[in-house]
């Protein structure tokens, strides 16, 4: 049997353990609810997931737990083994020295595992993890800023004629997302990937939103304008049952030349999308070079709600 989540040492972190959820900036959302199933909760129950690993460093009375996962279908899919931190556990009157110690023999755990790459996906107030992890040479890959849409209900901008695309489109929705590379999504920014692994990558997670992974897939249906363009939305049905609250996400677009101007138009009906069912928030997120979704968000009344950060280190 391997450690087991120290309790104290998610109690003195509870207050950066709260960020992780991706609905902290909604205020109207319950905290409590927030920290069960993102945070202190999660972190409590986080052994219990026969994916998930522990690893605890232990110095001088001092003990620095990292609390991450095995990605099976990511390892599957680049043939290599891939892993996730979720955070790390300690108190608040360990030194950055220590953690920086802790990173490392957490790096040197991971090399032992066979990990060929591993990532952490870390909301901006958790500034001490981030510094441990950078410490022991983990790269910034990606900032991304979090947006959100309160007033859903009132919403009042022109229709666009979109429709939801047909299975059948799949593998052309795949070409469009590998053909719009950005140069600053993490799996074109890190160079561990290449561009060619990048776009395969994304082709697959596109045509897999048209295939049911996603609930909806919005694409234009304007006459005579070629398919060129598209956006995935996940309704996050669980969490918001379990939130008391309704919500949306954008969980992919990608924009070619020959439906330029779309993006406004299918985030637009988006919001109406969401509007028609009765959902309170809209979510997107977006790296912090793209001006284009500012743009976007700012004409539609979209909010700026927090901020991530992207973390890995390969071997």
């Amino acid at each position: 049997m391997g450690p087991q989540v120290r309790v104290d040492l998610i109690a003195a972190r509870a207050d950066k353990l709260f960020f992780y959820s991706p609905y902290n900036f909604l205020r109207k959302l319950d905290v409590d609810t927030q920290q069960r199933l993102f945070g202190t909760g999660l972190a409590e129950q986080y052994a219990t997931d026969a994916s998930h690993r522990i690893f605890e460093f232990e110095h001088q009375g001092v003990t620095v737990q990292f609390l991450y996962a095995y990605l099976a279908w990511d390892s599957a899919f680049f043939k290599a083994e891939i892993y996730k931190v979720f955070t790390a556990l300690f108190t608040n009157t360990v030194s950055a020295a220590v953690l920086a110690v802790a990173g490392h023999a957490f790096r040197q755990h991971l090399r032992q595992q066979g990990a060929a790459y591993c990532f952490a996906e870390l909301p901006a107030e958790d500034t001490r993890v981030a510094q441990a992890l950078g410490d022991t040479g983990w790269r910034l890959i990606e900032t991304r800023l979090l947006f959100f849409h309160d007033e859903v209900a009132s919403f009042n901008q022109p229709r666009y004629p979109v429709r939801v695309a047909r299975p059948e489109e799949a593998a052309a929705i795949g070409q469009i997302s590998a053909a719009a590379r950005n140069e600053y999504d993490r799996f074109h920014a890190d160079r561990w990937f290449g561009d060619e692994l990048g776009d395969q990558f994304l082709a697959r997670y596109a045509s897999a939103s048209v295939e049911g992974y996603c609930d909806a897939v919005l694409v234009p249906n304007e006459a005579g304008l070629p398919l060129d363009s598209f956006l995935a939305i996940s309704d996050l049905q669980a969490h918001g049952q379990q939130l008391n609250t309704g919500l949306s996400r954008v969980v992919l677009t990608a924009v070619g030349p020959s439906n330029r101007g779309w993006h406004l138009k299918l985030v637009s009906e988006t919001v109406q999308r969401a509007r028609q069912k009765e959902v309170e928030y809209v979510l997107m997120t977006t790296q912090v070079t793209n001006r284009a979704v500012f743009r976007t968000s700012e004409k539609l009344g979209f909010k700026l709600g927090g901020s991530s950060c992207v973390l890995a280190c390969s071997f």
